[in-house]
């Protein structure tokens, strides 16, 4: 697909690091399967990881972490 931000490249298959942070919370995700810019490096995840990325987020928050760093599959 075009890339939204740039315009100008295209996305291939690859990874990204995914940070989230709600009130004293940060949760950092890494080797998130995504879809990447060729030119500008925007990267676009999946709807059911982003689900999965906001639930585990979600749990680390309620359960009092402040800051959490996970390889995706782990996750």
């Amino acid at each position: 697909m075009r890339c939204v931000i740039c315009r100008q490249g295209e996305t291939t298959a690859g990874e990204t690091t995914v940070t989230l942070e709600r009130d004293e919370t940060v949760v950092v995700f890494r080797h998130v399967p995504a879809e990447v810019c060729d030119n500008c490096a925007e990267a676009y995840v999946d709807d059911s990881i982003a689900r999965s990325l906001l639930q585990t987020a979600e749990e680390a928050a309620v359960s009092g972490v402040q800051v959490d760093i996970r390889h995706f599959p782990a996750a």
